[in-house]
């Protein structure tokens, strides 16, 4: 009696829709997206959200952060003027007072790549 293992039909059973390796990729990066959703500020949290799909070498676990601003969040921002663009001037609050402005001189953003944070947190 002879017993064959062929590693082509193994390496497809394994990668099966449902199976043991697909459970793992869940798993691992679902964990990742927890990290991501703690790392991310304010609620960007919120829009933090995980598949898998089938990529070109197989499964792959996709994290995805579909907030408006996340990419000004991820590389940062250079300072840049602010006007107003549908009003004649700018209203917000500065230490409890209403302040009126026609144009603000935003000093910038440093850059928070908490996707990338995640990612080598939760390996």
């Amino acid at each position: 009696m002879d017993v064959r293992i062929e590693q082509g039909r193994l390496s497809r059973f394994l990668r099966l829709r449902g199976g043991i390796v697909e459970r793992r990729l869940a798993t691992r990066t679902a964990r990742v997206a927890d990290i991501a959703r703690a790392e991310a500020p304010g609620h960007m949290g919120e829009y933090v959200d995980w598949h898998i799909v089938e990529g070109a070498r197989g499964l792959e676990g996709v994290i995805t952060c579909d907030h408006p601003a996340v990419r000004f969040v991820i590389e940062g921002t250079r300072p840049h003027i602010i006007r107003p663009r549908r009003a004649k001037v700018l209203r917000f609050e500065v230490g409890g007072q209403v302040v009126y402005s026609t144009l603000v001189r935003h000093p910038g953003t440093r850059a928070n790549d908490f996707l990338g944070r995640a990612l080598r947190l939760g390996r």
